[in-house]
């Protein structure tokens, strides 16, 4: 099973980890100077390569095709579901839709996670937990639109753009709840080299085929070095060891809606890398929702603490 399994504050800080990833993956992506459809299958090629080879280093998970003999299709499934139509529809989505609108409703995965958690393992979704969610919700909203709600209302092609972020959150999160007890029986980094890697060849062919983009990993070196340094930075750190953390970390932790949680944090720490490596000033609205996010994410760890020191 492996010491995640073994040790919750590991599995935890694993989860925290691929946080930091995801948070990071947006200073990474803007070095690379590739948007769009485009950057994701440059991101999921590599880094699913680099999930592949670091599965085969370790002798214990190194046999790839093992788990097809019991759990073939639904690898394939899920693979399609959770990589492939999760981060198209998360990158089509800005071609509708404005950034913090998308930013936002992504930012709803650790809510999906907890309903699906509910529907197919009967974890109960409890009223902290509902409660603390939608805290820290409202504090992401706060924090991406400086104080500005009205920033995410909106209304045609805006509406389409939202439900498609929405979309992604709601099979992101389904991906992440169905993986896990194949996870547990084959290893976190089998399973996520697995389906990271076929999830990007279908990420590659539908971009391919419907924006007429096909992207040839061989030629990365053929563009110029900085470029280049990026794609493979964001494919390595933000893609490869990330993944592997946050959904390793999420199969491991006692309670998968919990552990989610700490995905609100990815805006807080994001402010804090624009404030350390961009020197940005916080505005009092962005000190506020931090506050409220951070408190949300820690009532919700500490909860069971707090609850027996009141009944005392």
């Amino acid at each position: 099973m492996g010491i995640w399994h073994q040790s919750a504050k590991i599995a935890y800080l694993a989860v925290f980890a691929g946080v930091c990833g995801h948070a990071s993956s947006e200073f990474v992506a803007v070095l690379s100077g590739v948007g769009g459809p485009e950057l994701s299958v440059w991101r999921f090629l590599l880094g699913g390569l680099g999930l592949m080879i670091l599965a085969l280093i370790y002798p214990t998970s190194r046999n790839l095709l093992e788990p097809f003999k019991t759990e073939g299709f639904k690898l394939i499934v899920l693979a399609l579901l959770g990589v492939t139509l999760g981060y198209l529809l998360f990158h089509w989505s800005l071609d509708f839709a404005t950034v913090p609108q998308v930013a936002t409703m992504v930012t709803t995965i650790p809510i999906f996670v907890g309903l699906v958690n509910l529907w197919l393992n009967k974890q109960p979704f409890s009223t902290a937990k509902i409660i603390t969610g939608i805290s820290a919700l409202l504090g992401v909203a706060l924090l991406i639109t400086d104080g500005y709600l009205a920033k995410l209302a909106g209304a045609g092609q805006n509406l389409i753009g939202v439900l498609m972020a929405l979309g992604c959150a709601a099979v992101v999160a389904a991906y992440t709840v169905m993986v896990r007890p194949i996870i547990g029986k084959y290893g976190a980094l089998r399973i996520t080299a697995v389906t990271m890697f076929i999830g990007a060849i279908g990420l590659w062919l539908v971009v391919g085929l419907f924006w007429k983009i096909w992207v040839n990993p061989l030629t990365i070196f053929d563009r110029p070095a900085a470029q280049a340094a990026s794609l493979l930075t964001i494919a390595a750190w933000n893609t490869t060891i990330t993944q592997f953390l946050w959904i390793g970390g999420l199969a491991a932790v006692p309670d998968i809606t919990r552990g989610s949680y700490l995905f609100f944090l990815k805006p807080v720490i994001a402010a804090c890398l624009a404030i350390v490596f961009l020197s940005q000033q916080l505005t009092p609205w962005q000190m506020l929702a931090i506050v409220v996010i951070c408190m949300s994410v820690m009532i919700e760890a500490l909860w069971a603490r707090l609850a027996q020191g009141a009944a005392r």
